[in-house]
């Protein structure tokens, strides 16, 4: 079972989150908030294994609420947002926040992201990759140090960031490349080094980016 927090100040969007959630057998809303002024408090209190929430709120927002979770080493966030949003998106990647989803997206396909981020992967909706990519290639390579790009991963390196694009969590990864979880932990460590970037993310914008792997429809990453 799949614990999840859900954060949005509006209540009819909670509600309509909540339901379609709660209709799955493997997934429970544990816990609401109406902002992510109190996210760690709740996060510790009701042990979610992942928060999904809105990326625009009144007071701690999607933005502040998943650094807050970072630091707190708690549970990974799953971000819903709107087209039209693309000043917000990389933010939301340099925060921490592991998931983006958007608010219109099919029912199955929010399942599978919540599901894909609580299991400790990552998701981007395929219709918000190409936003995340404009700013990637406009604001965020141009400042990249010179030493960092794909051209420096090993093989084995390469086989686990596609997998991690592909949504993957670490124990996945060790099961389909016959590896020790702390192996992977390991490469994925020297990824992220290597690529100059800080989370799961950021690695799967730069692959996609790269080259390394190709979107699939709905979710790039799961």
């Amino acid at each position: 079972m799949t614990r999840v927090l859900l954060v949005d100040d509006q209540p009819m969007i909670r509600a309509g989150l909540k339901m379609v959630l709660s209709a799955t057998d493997d997934l429970e809303v544990v816990g609401e908030l109406d902002d992510g002024d109190r996210i760690v408090d709740h996060a510790g209190r009701f042990r979610p294994d992942v928060v999904c929430m809105d990326v625009r709120m009144p007071g701690t927002d999607g933005l502040e609420a998943p650094r807050r979770l970072v630091e707190a080493d708690g549970p990974p966030v799953c971000i819903l947002t709107t087209f039209g949003e693309q000043d917000v998106l990389w933010a939301a990647v340099e925060a921490g926040a592991a998931g983006f989803e958007l608010k219109s997206a099919t029912p199955d396909n929010l399942i599978e992201a919540i599901r894909t981020v609580g299991a400790g992967g990552s998701w981007i909706d395929g219709s918000l990759l190409g936003d995340l990519l404009e700013v990637f290639r406009s604001s965020v390579l141009p400042h990249r140090s010179a030493g960092s790009g794909a051209e420096g991963l090993t093989d084995r390196e390469l086989d686990v960031l596609r997998l991690m694009a592909r949504g993957a969590s670490n124990h996945e990864i060790a099961e389909e490349l016959i590896l020790a979880t702390t192996t992977v932990k390991t490469h994925v460590g020297a990824i992220f080094s290597k690529l100059g970037v800080r989370d799961r993310a950021a690695a799967i914008v730069f692959a996609f980016d790269a080259g390394i792997v190709a979107p699939q429809r709905g979710g790039a990453a799961g």
